[in-house]
This record gives structure tokens, C-alpha cells and sequence, in this order.
């Protein structure tokens, strides 16, 4: 009862009024009415001045509930008070459920205000003649009343009841009295309410219930000590069927339901509540505390085969000291999260399975490569076939190497990026600039390349940085959706995100999908070369220095599925890399989810056209260049310069000595292509004894100073600190790199002559402790300096 029923109550009287009017007149004569009526009026009034006085306070704490995108359970958690309260919805409330429980409990639930006069009477007589309690008078709302307040149960404290219950009743409407009754009634244990009960013991929820599971829920609150399903369930069937039989003779419901219920067995048993996803709950509960039900975007059946996938495939990596893995997979459509598993294994305590692998920070290896070589084809430094060079370079004290070891010369972009080669990636970034990446990176949402923004170097381009699964499968999410990243949606009732940011161009995301979607590279995994199903999608794999974290995260128009693998305390294993380990796992989830599924590839981009150009360098060709290619490029965005592989130079008839522009007048010459090599690739090429046209030594009679670059010292390492053990003297090596026209380098330590040589010719020195200043001249006349300190 409220105010609103009230007002309804009165509009529809109104017609009556003058009718009413007559016979409360006629009535108000009457002393013994105006006696009832004002004892009635009385109580009322009283019962106002209580509810002021004593307000009704009603705070149910409910087990929280996480549902899939289908409605059904993924996971569930006790309430604060440690228990099993989940709360029913209005759909979850048959016909069948109501009827039980009122026929049993409270027939007229309907007709009374919280209180049964006639009830309370018959108790009353029944235990006085019998001198003891037989018989309550509680109504549901009473029952109510007491459940949210347990006391002992004395005449004062059922009077309480009874005015409890008429604050509910003006509180509250009848349903939600029953849902209230229906999510309070207990069931032994730590278990309470219809909806944790019909879980708990069938696996199911309450609208699914057949009327013998009904009607064994329905007995069971007034004895749950004593009905205990699993414990008692030869005794809960007698009773059950004792009350089926019974509302077959009032005609509670129809004969052949009864008789179907009758002749079904009990074979419930107390189950663990439903467990899916138990990373995903719990952060979800983490970050929704106080909501009864959350709706996610999980798919269950994504999730189960993932579980399923990923729990058999961790018997495998045990084996090999490897305890750990996460996966997620996202909707490309709309960025929905349709599966999430932080671990396999949740309660494997000795290997930190509560970790959630999918949230936490972790290597990328060479994961981040796609973005940056896609930024270098968006802001006009390369194009899939340009040319860089991948042998050892020293970056201002930055020498990386490539994952094998081995050096390729000359390599295009597409065969760097499929290929996954160190030296290429940080060349470019370089050329890129680290503003530009980690500009991008901040764009996709990386949370710890923001906090870590002034710390970044080089090494970015090869994992030195952090990164969750949930940043990187967002990033790959992006390239499937032409260069736009979308935040990832996980909750249902959430809606559709539109606001787009572009980190890469369509074309740019064209183009690395082409890369990424190659089948002919190092990276496909051993055991699928002969496999008659490997999925049609674009991938990358990543592995983190130390073999401590193995990624690779592949896409197609409709699904991301990222996968990393490790151990949560960063322990390494040889075993441990993005090709052998994290790929076959991402093959078997992609057949899962899409085996042999119409896949709708990415269509190439307008503005994206190609040209030819020249295999040697990428670049338009020159009149001199005689192997061609075709190649993607940015109308007016990718680099435009003519090829310069080869370079002519004046030469000796003898082709012994070489001329420059201001020495050759006057002398015998002929004009000859030689390649155009940075000095990086002359130290290479010479170090490996790979052969190759040298220009000739230059004419020693010139006397102009060279225009060009200067030696460029690789060892020592600018700026660097060397430190002595037990006062022995550190011997150095003194290398440099210089242009091809450079015969002999000379080395000066603190501006006096040490020694010449050729260049890469080994030379060492053993300096002294402090710091050293170290020249380098070279046969051009043009020189550099570094400076080191010795401890």
C-alpha cells in the first residue's frame, strides 16, 4: 500500500461519491460503528507515529551476478556477508514458482495488509487449547519482516512482526513483497533465496524449473536443516510428493503436470556456483561493486572453447617450465570483448593463477612493429619494398641485434616486418622519430607508454616498453578497422562507441595487413607447414628479451584474437617464443571460433596505388637501374627521389685512382658506376668478405677538404663510463665507420697521434683512469670526437 494506490483508489470511486456519502451518513449513526471507526482510526494513527518513530529500513546485500551477452550466468560472488543471495528478476518469476509458494505459505497474500486477522485468531485458539505452539499465523510479509531481522521467536517480537509487516505492506507492492520473500527464504548452509537455490542445486535458473524441482524448493525453507538436498533427498521426495498430492485435490495445477512431477527422480546435489571468465568477474566486480546483475559482451560459447583450448594446451607448456597464459578475443565489428581469459587455471595458487594475464604489464617483443612501420608508410620515410640496411649499427650507443644473430644487408620494408628483424625496425623508428610512435601509442590508450613517455628509447621498436594484452589486442583490433581505434566495449547496456580515433591511415592499415597476412615466413609455427587448415588471418608475433614473454595476436575482418604466454614471476624458457609457442595456440582458437567461416578480406583503399620501382632501393628507378618492382605507395605522402643505388665517379683511365669534381680538370678520366654504400654497409661488407665494386683511392694531390660525413666512432661508446677491476688497465677497441672513398683512419687520444690503420682494422688502446678524449681522422681530412670515462 502507498500513496499512488490511494490516488488510484480514489479516482476510481469518484463516480460514487454522492453515494458513499449517503451511507457513511447512515452508518455514522450507528454507535458501535463509530466506535469501530474510530478504534480503526486510531490504529492508524498510531501506526503513522510508530513508522516515523521506528522507520523501516531495508538493506539486502545480494550476491552480484555477471552474466554472458545471453542472459546466462558467467560467474557469481558471495555477498558481504558471506552469502549465497542472488536476487530474482521480474522474468525469472513463473506462474508455476508464485503458485507454490503462495498455496503453501499464504493463500491470501493478495487480500490482506501484511497481517491475516483470521489467522492470528486461529493460532491463537489452537495454542492455548494445546497449551504450547502448533499453529503460526505468518503471513509472507511477516516471514519477510523476520528474515530481514532475525530475532527469537516471542509474542513481543511477533507483534513486531505484525508491525513490520504493515511497513512493508505501505512500503512495498505485493510482487515485490514475494520477490523479497523469494530472494530471503534460506536453504541451509550459507545458501539463501529461490534463485541461489535453483543454481546451486539444479544448475539452472528459477524460470527454468520444472514443477518436482519446484515444489522440493518450496518445502525445504521451513526445514533446511533437516531437507538438506544431497543429504536428505529420499525424505525431501516423500515430502514433496505429500504436497503435489495435496494440490492435486485443490486444483492448484492441472492433473497431468502433477503426475509428470510426481515420477520425477531427485538427483540434485550441492555444485559450485558457475566460473566462467573468473578474471574478467572479478574485475568486473571490481569495478561494479554495488550492482545485483552486470551484463557483459561475453560470448559463453567463445569463452567455454577458449577455456577449454587453453587448459589443455597448458599441459603441454608445463612441460617445458612454462605456467601461464592469457587470450583475448574481440568482436572487429563493433570492439565488443567476446572472450577473456586471464589464465588457464585461476586456483593454481603456485603459479599466481589469480594474475590476470590480460590486465597486466608485460614485453611486447617485436609486437609494437607493425604500428611503427605502418606510421613510417603514413608520414612518407618508407613503402613495403623501400630498402634498409639490417647489419650492425651503432645508435648512439644503442647496438641491437637481430633475433638470430645474423645480418641480411640490404632488406625491404615487407621482408623486415614479416621477417621480424631488429636492426630494420629501430632504423626506422629513427627515421620516424620516437614523438611520432609514442604519440600513436598514447592515441591507442597504452596507459604505461604514457607514464613512461620521457624514459622510452630506441628499444621501443623492440618491446622496451610495457604493455597489457587488452592495449595490444585493441591496436591489432584497429588495423582490421582501417587505422581506427575504438576503446573496447565490454558491458552490454553500454552504448556503441563512436568515436573513432585514426592512428594509421586506411591505406597504411592496407598495407601491413597485406605483410602481416603472408603465409611464407619464420614465424609460422613448425608443426603447421603441412596442416591442411591454417586460418585465413593477418598476424604478428613478439618475444620479449630473456624468452620471458611470447605473443602473437592475429586478426580478420570479424575477430582479434590476441595471445600471450609466460610465466607471471618473468621466469624465462628456451623454449618461450611467439612462433613456436603463442601461434599454434592462436590457429587452434581461431578454428574454433571460425572454422572455414566466410571471411570478407580487406579491400585495398582508393588512394592507394601502385608504381614501379627499382629492387635495389625501393625507389623510383634511376637510368641505371635494371631490376623492378612493383610497389604501394601515398600519392604525394611516400618518398618520390629518383634511385641512387649506384653513383658515377671519375676514375683513372686504370681505374687505380679517383677524382673528385675539383682535382679531375686537366687529367685522364672515364666515368664509372660504383655502388652508393653508407658506411654501416662498407664495415659489413668488409668484415664478411663480401665482395664488392670499391671506388678507388682518391687522388692523393688533391687538396680540397672532402664534403661528406665524417669517420663515425662505433667503439668506444660516446659518453660512456668503463670501470677497472682490482686496478688492472681496460683495454679498449678503437673501430669507426667511413664512407666508401675512405682508404686510412687516424686515431688521437687527448689530441695527441696514437696509430693509423685501415677501416675496421682492429685497434686498441689502454687509457687511463679519468676521462679520455678520442679523434678520429680520416684520409678526406674530416674528423669526429668522443669522449669516455674511465674508473
Amino acid at each position: 500500500m502507498n500513496l499512488q494506490k490511494i490516488q488510484i483508489f480514489l479516482e476510481k470511486i469518484k463516480p460514487y461519491s454522492e453515494k458513499i456519502q449517503v451511507f457513511w451518513q447512515k452508518c455514522w449513526k450507528i454507535q458501535a460503528f463509530r466506535r469501530v471507526f474510530r478504534t480503526f482510526l486510531g490504529i492508524w494513527a498510531s501506526f503513522f507515529v510508530l513508522n516515523i518513530i521506528f522507520p523501516l529500513d531495508v538493506k539486502i546485500d545480494y550476491s552480484q551476478i555477471v552474466l554472458a551477452e545471453d542472459g546466462k550466468i558467467l560467474n557469481a560472488f558471495l555477498s558481504s556477508d558471506e552469502k549465497w543471495r542472488m536476487k530474482i528478476l521480474p522474468n525469472e518469476l513463473t506462474p508455476e514458482l508464485e503458485k507454490a509458494f503462495l498455496n503453501k505459505e499464504d493463500k491470501y497474500f493478495y487480500f490482506h495488509l501484511g497481517v491475516n486477522p483470521l489467522a492470528v485468531l486461529r493460532a491463537a485458539v489452537v495454542n492455548v487449547f494445546k497449551n504450547k505452539k502448533t499453529s503460526g499465523a505468518s503471513t509472507i510479509t511477516m516471514q519477510v519482516a523476520r528474515l530481514l531481522n532475525p530475532k527469537e521467536r516471542t509474542y513481543l517480537n511477533k507483534i513486531v512482526e505484525m508491525f513490520r509487516a504493515l511497513q512493508l505492506e505501505w512500503k512495498f507492492s505485493k510482487n515485490e513483497i514475494l520477490s523479497l520473500y523469494l530472494n530471503l527464504v534460506p536453504y541451509g548452509s550459507n545458501i539463501e533465496g529461490i534463485k541461489s537455490a535453483s543454481i546451486l542445486f539444479f544448475g539452472k535458473t528459477p524460470e527454468q524449473l520444472s514443477l518436482a524441482q519446484i515444489m522440493a524448493l518450496t518445502i525445504i525453507p521451513n526445514r533446511p536443516t533437516s531437507l538438506a538436498i544431497g543429504k536428505h533427498n529420499d525424505r525431501i521426495l516423500e515430502e514433496r510428493n505429500k504436497w503435489l498430492k495435496r494440490f492435486a485435490e485443490e486444483n492448484v495445477f492441472e492433473n497431468e503436470l502433477i503426475e509428470s512431477a510426481l515420477v520425477e527422480p531427485l538427483n540434485a546435489q550441492r555444485q559450485e556456483a558457475p566460473a566462467f571468465a573468473p578474471h574478467f568477474s572479478t574485475w568486473i566486480h571490481q569495478i561494479k561493486p554495488f550492482e545485483d546483475e552486470v551484463k557483459t559482451t561475453i560470448k559463453l560459447n567463445f569463452q567455454s572453447k577458449v577455456e577449454e583450448i587453453c587448459g589443455q594446451y597448458l599441459q603441454k607448456t608445463q612441460r617445458l617450465g612454462i605456467h601461464n597464459s592469457a587470450v583475448l578475443v574481440l568482436d572487429n565489428k563493433n570492439r565488443k570483448v567476446v572472450a577473456y581469459l586471464g589464465s588457464p587455471n585461476f586456483k593454481d595458487d603456485l603459479h599466481a593463477g589469480q594474475v590476470d594475464g590480460v590486465r597486466s604489464i608485460h614485453s611486447p617483443g617485436s609486437a609494437l612493429k607493425p604500428i611503427l612501420y605502418g606510421l613510417s608508410f603514413d608520414v612518407g620515410k618508407t613503402t613495403p619494398k623501400f630498402v634498409v640496411s639490417d647489419v650492425p649499427t651503432d645508435f648512439e650507443g644503442y647496438q641491437p641485434e637481430n633475433y638470430n644473430q645474423n645480418f641480411n644487408g640490404n632488406i625491404n620494408i615487407e621482408k623486415s616486418l614479416a621477417y621480424s628483424l631488429n636492426i630494420p625496425a629501430v632504423r626506422v623508428l629513427k627515421m620516424i622519430g620516437m614523438n611520432e610512435m609514442i604519440s600513436s601509442l598514447k592515441k591507442a590508450n597504452f596507459s604505461q607508454i604514457r607514464k613512461d613517455e620521457k624514459k622510452l628509447g630506441l628499444s621501443l621498436a623492440l618491446g622496451g616498453c610495457g604493455v597489457s594484452l587488452w592495449e595490444m589486442a585493441g591496436l591489432y583490433a584497429s588495423f582490421a578497422n582501417q587505422g581506427k581505434f575504438l576503446p573496447l566495449q565490454y558491458l552490454a547496456n553500454d552504448s556503441v562507441r563512436t568515436d573513432t580515433t585514426q592512428i594509421l591511415s586506411p591505406s597504411a592499415s592496407f598495407m601491413i595487413n597485406d605483410i602481416l597476412s603472408q603465409v611464407t615466413r619464420p614465424d609460422m609455427p613448425s608443426d603447421y607447414e603441412s596442416n591442411p587448415h591454417v586460418p585465413k588471418i593477418a598476424w604478428k608475433t613478439g618475444t620479449s628479451y630473456g624468452r620471458r614473454d611470447a605473443w602473437s595476436i592475429g586478426y580478420n575482418g570479424n575477430y582479434t584474437v590476441a595471445v600471450w604466454i609466460g610465466n607471471f614471476d618473468a621466469e624465462g624458457a628456451p623454449e618461450l617464443t611467439g612462433a613456436s609457442l603463442a601461434t599454434p595456440l592462436l590457429f587452434k582458437i581461431f578454428n574454433a571460433i571460425e572454422y572455414n567461416s566466410a571471411i570478407h578480406w580487406f579491400s585495398k583503399p582508393q588512394n592507394l596505388e601502385q608504381r614501379t620501382v627499382c629492387v635495389e632501393s625501393g625507389l623510383p628507378p634511376s637510368e641505371f637501374c635494371q631490376n623492378t618492382i612493383k610497389d604501394y605507395f601515398l600519392a604525394g605522402i611516400s618518398p618520390s627521389q629518383a634511385c641512387e643505388h649506384l653513383q658515377n665517379i671519375f676514375v683513372s683511365p686504370d681505374e687505380k685512382m679517383s677524382f673528385c669534381g675539383h682535382c679531375v680538370e686537366g687529367k685522364a678520366f672515364v666515368k664509372k658506376l660504383y655502388p652508393n654504400l653508407s658506411a654501416e654497409m662498407i664495415a659489413f661488407y668488409d668484415n664478411q668478405g663480401v665482395f664488392y665494386s670499391k671506388i678507388p683511392p682518391h687522388d692523393p694531390t688533391c687538396t680540397a677538404m672532402q664534403k661528406g660525413n665524417a669517420p663515425k666512432i662505433i667503439s668506444p661508446v660516446d659518453k660512456a663510463e668503463y670501470l677497472t677491476i682490482d686496478q688492472e688497465e681496460v683495454e679498449l677497441l678503437l673501430n669507426c665507420q667511413a664512407e666508401s672513398k675512405v682508404q686510412k683512419v687516424f686515431w688521437y687520444i687527448n689530441n695527441q697521434f696514437y696509430k693509423s690503420g685501415k677501416v675496421g682494422e682492429k685497434i686498441f688502446f689502454k687509457p687511463k683512469k679519468g676521462s679520455t678524449k678520442i679523434s678520429c681522422s680520416d684520409d678526406q681530412g674530416r674528423n669526429s670526437n668522443i669522449e669516455i670515462l674511465v674508473k
